[in-house]
């Protein structure tokens, strides 16, 4: 009897391991966690900047604390700005210009010196013996010259009476001629060993300061010797050299064809102390086509010695001044979303948003072109508290930040020339 064919069993439902499971619905909530938290962050950065408002600061809020300087009217210069070096006008070698022993240092190092004065000596003697044996020489040719004229003149009388022949009287007159070229070297060689004889006195050239002493008495020196003997430096007046901006030639070429006079102002490494005033001179002739620049000179008089060869100086040249503008501590200066803004102090004890368009800026205090007037009242401290419309509660104690400080809410200056 047929047995019914049984169906074949079907395969069994591959299972997904539980430990998979398991990191799978685990993973969800981090992932969702994770995006979140970009969410979050790209919120809070794309959030508009706010003016410095504190949390719950509206008119109900307890006044804020500020210092409050007054808009001016006044002068303000524009500056420029550059680093410089001192430079002497005049750095001079002293060599000696004959060969001889030295036998006198008649300067002490650090000595100023005038122009003129002693600072060596050398050995004089064999120049005087050849000044002696030059001036001998010329009197012996001159009394040649002389003995030989006076053949001439005979001559002369003979060849008019027949009585000489002509060659004879043309070999003197070519014998006069040597005489009288004899002389004149022999002239020329006694100017020589006086001038040798001036050289064994080595003067100062300048009026300056000399330098340490290169060589020691005693030593025998000559021409040649690469240090000298000592080293001149005029220090007054000195001169200082600096560049700056060729965009800047045209403005300081056309104040100086008005006739006018540029100060400027030297200032240590730390730009802070000044150490001396002078004016703008010239400048070069040619700009430097690797940096843009062009250099100029300012001369200093140097009259307390502050200036030295070689010192690098901060610079300051005053190109023009602006007369009778609006001016205001650069310490009010605020940028935010309304640009560059100012707190301006109400009458009613509160501030309101004002803004400026800033000009020059000249150490602590701008330029105001625009937005306020001479008189109004600007916050310089406490301004990192406020908001408009806020409250606020002037500070008078003594110990309140004067007018033209930095304000401390941490906000940099305005740009602008300086």
């Amino acid at each position: 009897m047929n047995q019914p064919v049984k169906p074949p069993k079907a395969a069994p439902p591959v299972e997904v391991p539980r430990i998979a499971k398991r990191k799978a619905r685990l993973r969800f909530p981090y992932l969702s966690l994770l995006f979140l938290l970009i969410l979050a962050a790209i919120v809070w950065w794309a959030r508009p900047e706010t003016t410095g408002q504190p949390p719950g600061g509206g008119r109900n809020a307890a006044p804020v604390s500020i210092v409050p300087a007054v808009v001016d009217t006044g002068d303000i210069g524009i500056n420029l700005n550059a680093l410089g070096t001192v430079t002497s006008l005049a750095t001079i070698t002293i060599r000696t210009q004959i060969n001889g022993q030295l036998i006198n240092i008649a300067f002490k190092e650090g000595q100023d010196v005038k122009k003129g004065d002693l600072l060596a000596e050398i050995d004089a003697r064999p120049y005087e013996a050849a000044l002696a044996q030059a001036r001998g020489q010329l009197a012996r040719d001159e009394a040649l010259l002389r003995g030989a004229q006076v053949d001439l003149a005979r001559y002369r009388g003979l060849a008019a009476q027949n009585a000489v022949q002509r060659q004879t009287l043309d070999t003197q007159i070519a014998l006069v001629a040597q005489d009288e070229g004899t002389v004149q070297a022999d002239r020329a060689l006694v100017r020589a060993a006086e001038v040798n004889l001036i050289y064994c006195r080595i003067v100062s050239p300048v009026d300056g300061r000399a330098g340490l002493r290169q060589v020691d008495q005693g030593n025998y020196v000559t021409p040649g010797d690469a240090n000298g003997i000592v080293v001149i430096t005029q220090w007054q007046p000195i001169s200082v050299l600096f560049t700056l901006p060729e965009d800047n030639l045209q403005a300081i070429s056309a104040r100086m064809q008005a006739g006018a006079t540029l100060p400027v102002t030297a200032f240590d490494r730390s730009g802070t102390t000044r150490i001396a005033d002078g004016a703008l001179q010239t400048f070069d002739s040619q700009i430097d086509p690797t940096t843009g620049t062009i250099k100029l000179r300012a001369l200093f008089e140097n009259a307390a010695r502050t200036l030295y060869p070689n010192q690098f100086v901060n610079v300051r040249l005053l190109l023009d001044t602006r007369k009778d503008v609006a001016v205001m501590p650069a310490a009010a200066v605020q940028r935010g979303v309304p640009g560059t803004f100012v707190y301006l102090v109400n009458a009613d004890s509160t501030v309101s948003v004002r803004k400026v368009d800033l000009g020059v800026t000249e150490g602590e205090r701008v330029e105001v072109r625009s937005g306020l007037a001479a008189g109004d009242r600007v916050v310089i401290d406490g301004a990192d508290k406020l908001r408009d419309g806020a409250r606020i509660d002037i500070r008078t104690e003594t110990g309140a930040r004067p007018a033209a400080a930095p304000a401390g809410n941490g906000r940099r200056p305005p740009a602008g020339r300086t």
